[in-house]
């Protein structure tokens, strides 16, 4: 028997809303202690990641699964940061205190950084990334202790998250 495609409900966490969608599954990724079936979705017509504890349901169908190749996959999925990715459309580029600079120069945020350190120590961490949405939050971890230089759009997006955190302790 070859691989086949899967009927599956799955509840979106994104949009609270559940489809049924028929997936090809390519491969298992597991990223932060969760598992995800990395798959062609018919219903989008392209590459989607389902967490596997949000597939409420799934049954076998008797259609063949479309094959991606390793080279589509890598193009879609490890381009860019995060599970979110897609392939990379900007760069972000970071600079962290001298400080917190000794910590993450150390850390590996994608396959594909770069980094360099400045005369004062301070740390510039460059990296592809697609959407914004998990690149924000692991910047806010760092607090005051980074500062996003570019591009312009995550900056918005990381000072609008800042101010509305702010705005509940008001």
């Amino acid at each position: 028997i070859g691989r086949q495609q899967l009927h599956i409900t799955y509840h979106g966490r994104r949009k609270d809303d559940i489809s049924e969608r028929d997936i090809s599954p390519q491969r298992l990724t597991e990223y932060r202690n969760s598992w995800y079936l990395d798959a062609w979705c018919h219903k989008a017509d392209g590459l989607r990641s389902f967490s596997l504890e949000r597939i409420a349901e799934q049954r076998l169908l008797d259609e063949a699964a479309k094959d991606v190749s390793e080279k589509v996959m890598a193009g879609h999925y490890d381009s860019s940061y995060g599970i979110f990715s897609g392939p990379a459309e900007n760069t972000a580029k970071l600079k962290f205190t001298p400080e917190m600079s000794r910590w993450v120069a150390e850390e590996q945020w994608h396959p594909d950084q770069k980094g360099s350190f400045d005369d004062e120590g301070a740390w510039t961490l460059e990296l592809p990334f697609s959407s914004a949405r998990e690149l924000v939050m692991d910047i806010l971890r760092y607090g005051s202790e980074v500062e996003v230089l570019s591009p312009d759009s995550l900056r918005d997006a990381v000072a609008e998250s800042a101010r509305k955190a702010a705005d509940l302790y008001n």
